[in-house]
């Protein structure tokens, strides 16, 4: 372990502490324990990995090798045996395990340790290899240079604003040589604790300096599959970003264009609408204007059979002017003065005498009325209007 690994223990013993204090590592433990029941029992060894633990233990002058939480011993071999076989039955017992989940602990006996009960401050739980230093001397007959050791926070109830701990400390004189004696067979292992049970007690007494240096594969590979994951899933939102994008411009051109469309529709309409209106005022200027046929009927059922016409004209203005000869003149007047066609009957000029047909030559000029204060003579009506 390096001067920068040892100088940020305390901080990563800090988050150890708050990871384990919080509710995460439960859950997590659960969620995994019901997916790994849903996959089949090849697909969990398959994918299953993690830390595998075994530990080696000195009992009788042999050495001893079992899987945590089990008693049964794997291997067995004598103490001092060839460094060759030494491995040859360590690899055999532990051949179904994959070499990056190989873990190996150094048991020690219990009464090959010291173990001291402290109650600490809470504060001191950010320092606790300090707090095991400075609480050697009181609690040990030990230096701290004589004895590898570690502190162990327990969770135990405590007075408040405090915690229980447990310093565990070993002779340098005891576990040194067993090190190196595991070293001297090719044997690294990558912790030291104590036996209790079938299992170990929790601590790891190996010094920083012989603890084996491990590169992980897998974590590699993990973190390219999790960048990979998250290239993937920035690449699939901007295709779906993308697509939203496109849709949003398909569906903004159907707009332009159902626009376009009703502005067309408008347009049409609005030209309906002006259309029938110029209609409608041709069909009412027509109904308010008197019919040259009308205004015929009611000259011929007024005037007598003695006069006749000449000439007839109307304006645009609906000025009426006629010409003619009849035997007595002003008396036109009188006969037209109540005609419901024209209105404000009168001379134009003189009335003249015609040498050759004895009768009064005229020039008269009327308005016509509206069509609908005009009632229109029946062609019945005016020939029996004009008999004598």
């Amino acid at each position: 372990m390096t001067n920068a690994t040892q100088s940020l223990r305390p901080q990563l013993d800090r988050a150890r502490r708050a990871w384990r204090a919080s509710p995460l590592p439960r859950f997590f433990a659960w969620w995994f324990a019901e997916l790994g029941a849903l996959l089949p029992a090849s697909w969990g060894r398959l994918f299953g990995g993690g830390a595998q633990w075994y530990l080696l233990q000195r009992t009788d002058g042999r050495w001893e090798l079992r899987r945590t939480g089990e008693s049964e011993v794997r291997a067995q071999w004598p103490r001092g045996t060839e460094a060759a076989i030494e491995q040859a039955a360590l690899s055999a017992a532990v051949r179904e395990t994959d070499r990056e989940d190989l873990r190996l602990a150094l048991l020690l006996p219990a009464s090959a340790v010291l173990r001291r009960r402290l109650l600490l401050p809470r504060a001191a739980a950010d320092n606790l290899q300090q707090v095991g230093a400075f609480e050697m001397d009181r609690q040990t007959p030990f230096r701290v240079e004589q004895v590898h050791y570690a502190v162990l926070e327990l969770d135990t109830p405590a007075p408040a604003g405090r915690f229980f701990a447990e310093l565990v400390a070993v002779p340098r004189d005891t576990l040194d040589p067993l090190l190196t004696e595991l070293e001297g067979a090719g044997i690294r292992v990558d912790a030291v604790d104590v036996a209790e049970g079938t299992g170990r007690l929790g601590v790891n007494l190996l010094p920083p300096a012989r603890v084996p240096y491990r590169t992980n594969p897998r974590q590699r590979l993990n973190l390219a599959l999790a960048a990979a994951a998250v290239l993937l899933l920035v690449l699939a939102l901007a295709q779906w970003l993308n697509n939203r994008e496109q849709a949003l411009a398909a569906m903004q051109v159907q707009v332009q264009d159902m626009q376009a469309e009703a502005q067309q529709v408008a347009a049409l309409r609005q030209e309906l609408q002006d259309n029938a209106g110029a209609a409608s005022f041709l069909v009412r200027r027509k109904q308010n204007r008197v019919t040259m046929l009308d205004l015929l009927l009611d000259l011929t059922r007024r005037m007598p059979q003695s006069a006749w016409l000449e000439r007839l004209s109307v304006d645009p203005s609906g000025q009426v002017g006629f010409q003619g000869q009849a035997p007595q003149a002003a008396a036109l007047i009188d006969a037209l003065k109540d005609s419901k066609i024209v209105r404000d009957p009168n001379f134009q000029g003189s009335i003249q005498p015609d040498p050759a047909s004895g009768k009064e030559r005229f020039y008269m000029v009327a308005q016509l009325r509206q069509a609908g204060s005009a009632a229109p003579a029946t062609p019945a009506s005016a020939a029996s209007e004009a008999q004598p």
